[in-house]
Formats: C-alpha cells, sequence, structure tokens
C-alpha cells in the first residue's frame, strides 16, 4: 500500500491508504515524526514520507524503529500470583490422598468385611422442668446374665451360615513385661479364640498356635519372632517350649511357648523407645478371664464375613438379631459397627479439609487473576505506540486481541506450571514428614493447568480488548 495526502487541516493530516501491489504493505500510513519547535516546548507533528515495504523488510524496519514487542521483565512477577492457586489445590490434593491412601490401606489390615459387636447402655431421657434432660446413668459393666454366651453365638452362626466365615473372641489381660531395666520389653498380653488365629491370618512358623480345647487352662503362649528375637536373643525355632516369665499387672505369670508367628509392621504401630515395639503375645482365652477376673460370656466379639457378603446390609441384619435378647432389657442392648463405616467417615472428613483448601485456592486464584489482569493494563500502556503501529500497518482488532490474550494465558501457564512443582514438592514434603506416601493425583494437576489457562483467558480478555480498541492515531501519539 501507499499513503496518500487526502485533506489537510491545521495539527492533522489526513490520510487514505492505497494498494501498491502483491505482497507488500504499507509502514508507515500513520507515522508521525516529531520534532522540537525552536525555542518553545510545545510539539508539533507532522507525517513522515512513507515507501512501500514488503514482508521480508517489515520486521527488521519496525525493529529499527524500536516500536518491535520487548519482554516485560515484570509480567514473570505476576506469573508467580496465577500459579499460587495450582500449588494450593496440588498441595491439598496431593496430601488429602496420601492420608485417604494411607488410612484406607492401614485399616484394611485389620479387616474391612469385620463387623465389631458390643454391649451397650440403653440411654434413658426424662423430660424434666422446663425441657431439660436428665439423663439416668446405670452399671458400666454388664451382669453376668446380661453378656453375650456361647448358645447365642452358635445360633447366631447356624442362622447365617454363607455370612459368617469364623467370629473371634478376645480377653485384653494388659500389658505384661519381661526382664528388667533397660532391657525389659513390653508385650500387650491377649487371651483369643481358635477362630481369632483365621480371621487375622496369623500362622504358625515354628511350633504351632495354641488350640483352646487342648490348652484350656495351661499357661502356654503364641509369641513373635520379633519378641522372641528382643526378649530372649533367640531364634523362632530355638524359642518353642522355652519359658517366659511376665509380670502382668505387678503378679509374675509363667508361660511355655507354643509357637511363634511372623511379625509384620503396619501403619498403626508405634514404637517406643529406639529398636523396642510393643508386640501381642497370644494366650489361651479361658486363661486370660482367669487373669482378668472376667465374668463368664462376652461383652464384644467381632464377625468375620465371607467374602461375597454384603458388610454394610448385614451390618444391620446382626445388630438386629443380637438386640431382640436384650429387647427386654432395660439396662443393654447391642451396638454393631464395621470399619468400612469408619473409613467412609474419616474419608469424608479428608475430602471436607481438601475442600477447604481448595476454597483457599479459589481465593487465590481470583487474586492471581487480578494480578495478571493488572500487569497485562501496565504492558499495554506501556506498549501504546507498538499497539498503534501494528494497527497502522493494518492489524485487524482480532488480531490485537487475541495477541494480548495469548500473553496472558502464558503467564498464567507458567505461573501455573510453577505452583505446580511447588505443590508437589511441597505436597512431598509434607507426607514424608507424616510418614505417609506422596501421591499427587493427575488428575488435580490437569485440573489446575485448566484453571490457569482459563484465568488467563478470563482475566486477559479486557485488557486485550482494550488494546484492541486504541485508537492508531491517539496511540501513537502516547508518550
Amino acid at each position: 500500500m501507499v499513503c496518500r495526502r487526502e485533506k489537510t487541516r491545521p495539527g492533522r493530516a489526513g490520510w487514505r491508504r492505497q494498494a501498491a501491489g502483491p505482497g507488500s504493505i504499507s509502514a508507515g500510513c500513520w507515522l508521525l515524526a516529531r520534532s522540537r519547535r525552536a525555542g518553545g516546548e510545545a510539539l508539533q507533528y507532522s507525517f513522515v514520507r512513507t515507501t512501500t515495504l514488503t514482508r521480508g523488510t517489515l520486521d527488521e524496519t519496525v525493529s529499527a524503529a524500536g516500536l518491535v514487542e520487548s519482554a516485560n521483565t515484570s509480567t514473570v512477577t505476576y506469573a508467580a500470583g496465577a500459579g499460587a492457586s495450582a500449588k494450593v489445590r496440588t498441595l491439598a490434593v496431593a496430601v488429602g490422598a496420601s492420608l485417604t491412601g494411607t488410612i484406607t490401606e492401614s485399616m484394611s489390615g485389620f479387616g474391612v468385611s469385620n463387623i465389631s459387636v458390643m454391649l451397650t447402655q440403653k440411654q434413658s431421657d426424662d423430660e424434666a422442668a422446663g425441657g431439660v434432660r436428665v439423663r439416668m446413668f446405670r452399671d458400666s459393666t454388664p451382669a453376668a446374665a446380661d453378656r453375650i454366651t456361647d448358645e447365642m453365638l452358635a445360633d447366631y452362626r447356624a442362622a447365617f451360615p454363607e455370612q459368617v466365615a469364623c467370629i473371634e473372641l478376645t480377653q485384653s489381660v494388659g500389658t505384661g513385661t519381661v526382664g528388667s531395666g533397660e532391657g525389659a520389653v513390653s508385650v500387650n498380653v491377649l487371651g483369643v479364640n481358635d477362630d481369632y488365629f483365621t480371621g487375622e491370618g496369623l500362622q504358625a512358623i515354628s511350633g504351632r498356635a495354641i488350640r483352646n480345647e487342648r490348652a484350656a487352662g495351661r499357661k502356654v503362649c503364641f509369641v513373635s519372632d520379633r519378641f522372641v528375637s528382643d526378649a530372649l536373643g533367640l531364634s523362632g525355632a530355638a524359642a518353642v517350649g522355652r519359658a517366659v516369665r511376665i509380670t502382668v499387672g505387678g503378679r509374675p505369670y509363667t508361660f511355655y511357648i507354643a509357637g511363634v508367628y511372623a511379625y509384620e509392621e503396619d501403619g498403626l504401630t508405634l514404637s517406643f523407645g529406639s529398636d523396642t515395639v510393643v508386640t501381642d503375645l497370644y494366650i489361651p482365652l479361658d486363661v486370660a478371664k482367669t487373669m482378668a477376673g472376667a465374668a463368664e460370656g462376652y461383652q464384644s466379639f467381632t464377625v468375620v464375613c465371607t467374602g461375597q457378603t454384603d458388610v454394610a446390609a448385614f451390618l444391620e441384619t446382626t445388630q438386629a438379631y443380637f438386640a431382640a435378647y436384650y429387647a427386654r432389657s432395660d439396662s443393654w442392648t447391642v451396638d454393631a459397627s464395621s470399619l468400612e463405616s469408619l473409613i467412609s467417615s474419616v474419608t469424608g472428613m479428608i475430602d471436607t479439609v481438601s475442600l477447604g483448601i481448595a476454597a483457599i485456592a479459589a481465593i487465590s486464584l481470583l487474586v492471581g487473576g487480578i494480578g495478571v489482569m493488572n500487569i497485562m493494563l501496565v504492558s499495554i500502556t506501556e506498549r501504546t505506540r507498538e499497539i498503534g503501529t501494528r494497527k497502522a500497518l493494518g492489524a485487524p482488532r482480532r488480531a490485537i486481541r487475541l495477541q494480548f490474550i495469548v500473553e496472558a494465558v502464558v503467564i498464567c501457564l507458567v505461573g501455573g506450571g510453577i505452583g505446580i512443582l511447588a505443590g508437589v514438592a511441597l505436597g512431598a514434603a509434607a507426607c514424608s514428614l507424616l510418614g505417609y506416601a506422596a501421591r499427587p493425583d493427575p488428575a488435580a494437576i490437569l485440573l489446575a493447568v485448566g484453571f490457569s489457562m482459563g484465568i488467563g483467558v478470563f482475566f486477559g480478555y479486557y485488557p486485550a480488548n482494550r488494546a484492541a480498541g486504541l485508537d492508531p492515531i491517539e496511540a501513537l501519539r502516547y508518550e
């Protein structure tokens, strides 16, 4: 194109563009030259004679004029603001997923398909004057007549043979100590029935597990290889048949090791001291009841369900079955629960916390978006003459608008990438301090990238549209 003067008036000249041939564009239809009036501060503008430039020399000429797009270093500062929400979101999801996964795995080792049944007090609330409820308390320990009996358990097992794999019965005696001084080793002394070993999957690596029919009334025990190593300094096979003197509640007892099982750590194992851990020492159920002074019957038990059982539905069935025995009791009833419901509750709590952190991330998102919009407005102000030059060269509004939207998206993607890397790193560090495995969620990372791009488009549109609407003459006059 070439430019030709159409009409002249004081202070302004009008020009119109005329095509100059294929492969060329006008390089200065709106370019102004500035000169300073002698002896005064007023500025005088006049049009520069323009020539027709080919596309090959356009970039060089504009560059020589000092109007090419330059990198704005201040935009990098706001990239971090754009990525703040990505960092917070990634950190929250990584820690939340790690906690949920670790707790689920740890509790799964205790039997998600198990149903715990226990006697609980019935609550009787009497209306007092003024609407105040007065709760009546009763004895905290059920009498022998209120306890669950072996006959009740046998009937229950016979009624649901396809759902009940085994029934675990336990009687806690307390914490026992073997040895004295710094070399003392602590154990949990627990009386169990035969089904306990089946339900928990405990197998002997040396000797044999105790059987209540043969071991009734006998002081025999089933211990871990870790206990044998710490307390006796022996291997599993060498410890079978050895006597162990255990102090429980200030009273000494002597047990003989019938078998040894392999000790396995889980996510909820607590350590005391440097290398000492508290393991379980199993004894016959009747011996444990005698040591603990417990009455006949049971206050609680655990049902291990078969693989095809709907645990949630069978839990309600079990509770209703045993509650029928206590329908006429004024003091006691039966309550059933499972780890599956507990895991669901814990997972729901963690999800709620993650949702709260995500709300904080949304605020960061808004702040970062406003920061990006502000810096884009500053960038447009600094590059007003460049925008005027592009419009003078024939750039349409959509091209200018697209240019600045792309710049905003790039800024947000850079900030989002930095935020994601920082979030993953901080999440891994937090999980390491908590003792959990880091589990960054790829879906959350992709969501963070998508949000970063969306913020760039949303908050970059207004500055881009403002740049596209600049008047080329006023833009070239801008200082």
